[in-house]
């Protein structure tokens, strides 16, 4: 593009003659023409922002964009709220009704809502979201994460144990040891706090006392299991016999006149193991019998019905061979 010449008329010489400009002044004139237009423009942000109250575009586009960002995050907590809401009642369910029907312990807070080290953890968050929001619910997000995966692994146990339920329920300890013929056997002593016969002084029971008129009455195994223990201890049980029923049940069957099994022996309900007695720390012939339930003796009072019927007993139990 060509340059655009100035001419000015020389009255003297009666001619044109192109007008030059000094490049200082050429310099200059740009120099000034940059200022003004800069001075021009930070007027214009002051009156368009501060003035006026009016954004840029770009900004308001960011602002946009963040108010759907912490819509979200609302819209993402809410939805946190209702899942978590719906986990705690499920953890409460499993610990009071799920666990509870096949003799499982509950688990503790502890375990249920154990979270996470480091108060660090999510600090970097902070560079992308000032108002903490974003950090709050990934830590949120992240214990809800673990308690559903403590959870599911309950659930796990829990159908583990459900399959094998049927086995369970030949292994619970809930038939009475003897018979309920209540012309041969009577309750004397009931599982709890009691004087002791022997000293006169308050003792725990730690079982049931059932008396016979006379020794020899069959005693059968209340559940199915596996014979850990035949010993004897003079000065107190007697002969005795111990069944580990599994699923954290043992039962000991005390005071008898002779063990029909060895340790090792698998037994059946109802199967004839021994015979009723008065050996050890006893004042007449009886059994005394205690179930354990994780190693703790709980009251047999609970597992079984003396009720029943003999004939009703006699259906449950295995015919006693006769001795030849």
């Amino acid at each position: 593009m060509s340059r655009k010449v100035k001419y000015r008329f020389n009255s003297e010489t009666l001619q044109y003659e192109e007008v030059k400009i000094p490049f200082s002044r050429r310099f200059m004139g740009g120099v000034v023409m940059v200022l003004v237009s800069f001075g021009l423009f930070v007027l214009y942000m002051f009156l368009y922002t501060d003035v006026f109250g009016l954004e840029l575009p770009k900004t308001t586009i960011l602002k946009r964009q963040n108010a759907e960002y912490h819509s979200k995050l609302d819209v993402l907590s809410e939805k946190y709220e209702k899942t978590n809401a719906i986990l705690s009642e499920l953890q409460m369910r499993d610990n009071t009704v799920y666990r509870p029907i096949f003799g499982m312990d509950s688990l503790s807070t502890d375990i249920r809502d154990a979270g996470f080290g480091g108060v660090d953890r999510y600090s970097f968050l902070e560079l992308y979201d000032a108002s903490g929001k974003l950090a709050s619910l990934s830590a949120k997000l992240d214990i809800l994460s673990k308690k559903a995966y403590i959870q599911v692994k309950s659930l796990d146990e829990i159908s583990s144990i459900a399959r094998r339920s049927e086995e369970m329920a030949s292994c619970i300890p809930s038939i009475p040891p003897v018979t309920t013929d209540k012309s041969k056997i009577r309750m004397v002593s009931r599982f709890g706090m009691r004087n002791d016969p022997f000293t006169k002084r308050p003792k725990f029971h730690h079982g049931v006392d059932l008396d016979c008129k006379k020794q020899g009455e069959p005693i059968y195994a209340t559940g199915d299991g596996v014979v850990s223990k035949v010993a004897h201890d003079f000065m107190g049980y007697g002969n005795y016999v111990i069944i580990d029923h599994g699923f954290g049940y043992k039962t000991r069957y005390a005071h008898l006149r002779a063990s029909l099994v060895k340790e090792g022996q698998v037994v059946k309900r109802g199967e004839h193991i021994a015979e009723l007695g008065n050996t050890g720390r006893s004042q007449g012939p009886h059994i005394h019998y205690e179930v354990f339930y994780k190693n703790k003796t709980v009251n047999p009072l609970n597992y079984f019905n003396l009720d029943i019927t003999p004939e009703e007993y006699s259906a449950m139990v295995k015919p006693v061979k006769s001795k030849e």
